[in-house]
């Protein structure tokens, strides 16, 4: 299906880095159930996302939506902080 203009996916993640500037790598947990056993197993993906006034710290829970893309890399950006990492 088609994404209709102005609907951009988001996704919820973690922060695992954010050393580069303007970019933090959030990895986006999902539980995917097995076609044979029937039981849950956890996928991860890791997508670098624009962070433009670099917020983001290690461990924050974060949205990420769908955007252009920004580099070689970079097709999300952080839409914002839902839970900042305890530290």
């Amino acid at each position: 299906m088609k994404n209709i203009r102005g609907m951009k996916r988001q996704l919820v993640g973690t922060v695992l880095s954010n050393k580069m500037d303007k970019t933090a790598t959030v990895q986006v947990e999902r539980l995917v159930m097995h076609p044979v056993y029937r039981k849950y197993i956890r996928r991860r993906a890791r997508f670098a996302a624009h962070d433009e006034r670099n917020e983001c710290g290690i461990g924050d829970r974060v949205v990420i939506s769908e955007s252009r893309p920004l580099s070689k890399t970079k097709r999300w950006r952080v839409s914002r902080i839902i839970e900042k990492a305890v530290s």
